[in-house]
């Protein structure tokens, strides 16, 4: 299968582990990432999907945002049929808020906003969480190829009370290598920069995988290796490292620069 790639190196804070609590100190001059999702209004998302596909993502790459890649859940429960999710690069989290202001103060853009909401507004709710990468996070491949889009989860743990570290240490230290090896692929693994939306204890990451059937393969797969099961039971000799995890299934949208 032929494919066009671009490649987006996320930020990698250190050679080393970086303790949370200094994230946001270290994101200052600091490429980041941010997440973003919006809720539609009812019935308004094909309209919000339009407006992205034909104004929204040019008007992101003139006010110096890169594009990385756009998704709706394929799940009811996460919101499928009304949200939109997806992730942009900036150089730093200054240049995202003069970026932000440029784009909200572009005529284009407020022309286009008004043009699209004249039967009433489209956007219900936006939420943005910035993100620094690990420093086991694989540098951010967009592709586009001529076969079947691929199938994203995005993955949120919570870690259990001060075992955040220990969490980065066994995904750096052989569970990403066991997601590759049982057919997934791991697009980018983050955490997020403010205290109030988990720096301390939250890790966020993406997948890929061949479709939805293969998901859930690659999944038994890596619960039933005996690497894997040994490697858990090692990391959590002193207790369980995750207090809660969520799984939302993501397709890519036909403008996405990432499929």
């Amino acid at each position: 299968m032929m494919k066009i790639a671009r490649w987006f190196t996320l930020p990698v804070l250190a050679f080393g582990f970086v303790p949370n609590s200094r994230a946001a100190e270290i994101a200052v001059g600091a490429r980041v990432i941010e997440l973003r999702t919006y809720t539609a209004m009812p019935g308004k998302l094909d309209a919000l999907l339009a407006r992205f596909r034909e104004h929204t993502l040019k008007l992101f790459e003139r006010h110096g945002m890169e594009n990385l890649g756009y998704w709706v859940p394929t799940d009811a429960k996460d919101g499928a049929g009304e949200k939109l999710v997806y992730l942009l690069a900036h150089a730093s989290r200054e240049a995202a808020a003069a970026s932000w202001a440029a784009f909200k103060a572009d005529p284009d853009w407020q022309a286009v906003s008004r043009a699209s909401e004249v039967n009433g507004k489209i956007v219900a709710k936006t939420e943005s969480v910035f993100l620094a990468a690990t420093d086991f996070s694989p540098a951010f491949i967009a592709s586009i190829g001529h076969g079947a889009p691929r199938v994203f989860e995005l993955r949120t743990y919570t870690a259990a009370p001060g075992k955040l570290a220990a969490l980065d240490a066994r995904f750096r230290g052989g569970e990403t290598a066991l997601f590759a090896k049982s057919g997934m692929t791991g697009v980018g693994f983050f955490h997020p920069l403010d205290a109030d939306q988990g720096a301390e204890h939250v890790l966020i990451y993406l997948l890929a995988h061949a479709n939805r059937e293969a998901a859930t393969a690659s999944w038994n797969a890596f619960r039933t290796d005996p690497a894997w099961v040994k490697l858990k039971a090692e990391s959590e000799k002193d207790g369980k490292l995750t207090a809660t995890t969520v799984a939302m299934f993501l397709a890519p949208t036909d403008f996405s620069p990432t499929k």
